[in-house]
């Protein structure tokens, strides 16, 4: 029978309900610990679901922490964090119950299940990168700067939200926004003291649109300006979280923080990571001047960063006739939505029935997930851009697939979130193609948390899984949002029902690589600043030392002295990719080499796919993704595919 969590957050009770929850929970560690005979029933899988029950209890407080950000959010959440943090801390130290899962994997492995060995093997592993073997001292240490880290990580994040909200850019001059497309217009048009005027942000949407299509150079530089110079105030954040980085990682006896953050990944050095992107970037070099001087070509002047997706989009027109304001009626976002389920029905066989609930907010969907007629997860949505909600796209999961103390089946749940253009009572929320692909990519992350067969819930849907091939999934789905025969099934004009025209889904397809080895270059860049700096302690001028000496080799356009990007990178110093930003990269060496098996077969119908869903997205973190890759292919990935992906071989 299915069962999912009724969302809901008290925030004025929350801290209370959270202290008694972890007292409780310290109780019953005690009470575990005491047991003579520990086996995985009667002390793994208590310490198991207990997790998962705190975990479905906090998850719904940093969801709207981050979909509908308040002062009161802000402050429950920043109260929250340091008990969670230290709970969890000491948690992982904790010698007696490392000692335990030590010994009972190495008496009882015969008896048990690859799940429950991989539960076990992956906590010792924790255990040991969280310092349990060693002196209470060095514990009491690493337990500070877990919990400064995790101050300064909001800090940042907080920060950069902040700096993104406080600005706008206001023009009077009709002439100034000439060429916008309508429907920013619409979105950026306000009347003051009789006069129309366009206010322009820091939010996506609407610092894209004027980038994208603003003619006036002075304003795009002044907002690309305002872009890159956001929270000043983290460039000390970042110096401290690096040095505190490092000493973590020698307490645990890593010569740096990359060697730490390798030991959980599918790479296992910082030269393998680096030869991998060197080898990319050597690749892509040549190809990338190509383009750039296909840009200049363009250009009456020496190109600036804050040209580059302005002429771009010119020069895309020129190239394929492509005006991606001309696609935008076509991909309506309830199309969309309602055409990609329809693709993943009949591609995995799933069925998405809309539930009605009271949610966080009007615009938030939910829906249950069936296979085969029978529920087997819930998926919530809430796709459009706000003032409360952070920037960016993600998918958060809530509840894991599993079975519970008595042997029941617990069912999975997850949100997508996205930043799409607002919808109103007078216009739609048209999309971008960059957003179908976006959205579907954070549902291939989605489905390979919600599809998961596995029984323990540290090891099911996306926990477990290493990180550098945690994007394998969401990369493979987001491919298909290319291809011909599914942008048919959803790409309709929302004003006259007219399905996108052979000729324009070929433009599409063939502008998929436009200016694909400067957009590699670019993340290139990202994934060697990320590896360099977290090889140990480094000042803020030194930060930006080993950013502009990659820039040397990666950036074909100078880069402003002013830009500190760095300052703005909160993937790896609030959001997790620490050291492991080149995971992306790495993943979709896996995601292309599948995708293409696919789509070799016809899409639909395809025995890859079919084992796609059997192998991969069933078994979740439970085995390797080096093994489960080998399963489902029958070899080692095929590096080649990646290049082949981005159009470069």
């Amino acid at each position: 029978m299915e069962k999912f969590l009724v969302f809901q957050c008290d925030l004025d009770n929350f801290i209370d309900d959270l202290q008694k929850r972890l007292t409780a929970n310290n109780k019953k560690i005690e009470e575990l610990l005491k047991e003579e005979h520990k086996t995985y029933g009667n002390f793994v899988k208590p310490m198991e679901v207990m997790e998962e029950e705190l975990e479905e209890f906090f998850t719904p407080l940093s969801h709207l922490n981050s979909v509908n950000n308040s002062e009161k959010t802000q402050e429950v959440y920043t109260n929250a964090l340091p008990l969670i943090t230290q709970y969890s801390t000491q948690l992982s130290q904790n010698i007696e119950i490392y000692t335990a899962y030590k010994a009972i994997l190495e008496s009882q492995k015969e008896s048990l299940n690859y799940e429950q060995i991989r539960v076990l093997e992956l906590n010792i592993e924790h255990f040991e990168q969280s310092g349990a073997h060693l002196d209470d001292a060095t514990k009491k240490r690493l337990e500070e700067i877990n919990l400064r880290q995790s101050e300064l990580a909001n800090n940042f994040s907080q920060n950069l939200l902040d700096a993104t909200n406080a600005y706008e850019y206001i023009i009077t001059d009709a002439a100034d926004v000439e060429g916008i497309p309508q429907s920013d217009l619409e979105t950026a048009k306000f009347e003051e003291d009789g006069i129309t005027k366009y206010r322009f942000t820091l939010q996506m949407p609407s610092y894209i649109a004027y980038m994208t299509y603003g003619k006036n150079a002075k304003i795009r530089e002044d907002l690309y300006r305002a872009y890159v110079t956001r929270a000043p105030e983290n460039a000390k954040i970042i110096e401290e979280t690096l040095a505190l980085k490092d000493e973590m990682s020698r307490l645990l006896g890593f010569e740096n923080y990359v060697a730490y953050s390798l030991k959980s990944k599918m790479a296992k050095s910082e030269a393998q990571v680096l030869e991998f992107l060197d080898s990319l970037l050597q690749n892509s070099k040549a190809q990338a001047k190509k383009e750039l001087g296909m840009l200049q070509k363009i250009a009456p002047q020496p190109l600036q960063s804050f040209d580059t997706a302005y002429y771009s989009e010119i020069l895309k027109k020129e190239q394929y006739a492509i005006d991606a304001e001309e696609y935008r009626p076509y991909f309506e976002q309830k199309s969309v939505l309602s055409g990609m389920f329809a693709f993943l029905q009949k591609l995995f066989g799933l069925e998405f029935t809309l539930i009605d609930e009271e949610l966080w907010h009007e615009k938030a969907l939910s829906y249950d997930i069936s296979v085969n007629r029978r529920v087997k997860a819930r998926i919530y949505l809430d796709l459009e851009a706000r003032e409360t909600k952070r920037g960016g796209a993600w998918m958060h999961n809530w509840q894991a697939h599993s079975t519970n103390l008595q042997g029941e089946e617990e069912l999975a749940s997850a949100f997508v979130v996205c930043n799409f253009p607002a919808s109103s009572k007078t216009n739609p929320s048209l999309l971008r193609h960059d957003d179908v692909v976006t959205l579907f990519h954070e549902m291939g992350h989605a489905i390979h948390h919600l599809l998961s067969d596995v029984s323990e819930s540290e090891v099911s849907g996306v926990n477990g899984v290493e990180w550098d091939a945690v994007e394998f999934p969401s990369q493979f789905l987001e491919n298909f949002a290319y291809e011909p025969t599914v942008l048919k099934m959803f790409a309709t004009h929302h004003e006259t029902g007219e399905t996108l025209s052979d000729a324009m889904i070929e433009k599409l397809v063939k502008s998929k690589n436009f200016l694909s080895a400067m957009g590699m270059l670019r993340q290139l860049e990202f994934s060697i600043f990320d590896m360099k700096i977290h090889n140990g302690t480094h000042s803020e001028a030194e930060v930006q030392s080993i950013l502009d000496s990659i820039r040397e080799e990666t950036s074909l356009i100078p880069t402003p002295s002013y830009n500190k990007f760095q300052n703005g990178f909160a993937h790896i110093f609030a959001g997790g990719y620490a050291a492991g930003y080149y995971s992306y990269k790495w993943a979709e060496v896996l995601s292309a080499d599948a995708f293409y098996s696919v789509v070799d077969e016809g899409i639909f119908g395809s025995k890859t796919a079919q084992k796609y869903a059997d192998i991969i997205l069933k078994n979740g973190g439970a085995k390797s993704m080096q093994a489960l890759f080998y399963e489902l292919m029958g070899r080692d990935p095929d590096t080649t595919k990646l290049l082949r992906l981005n159009g470069i071989l």
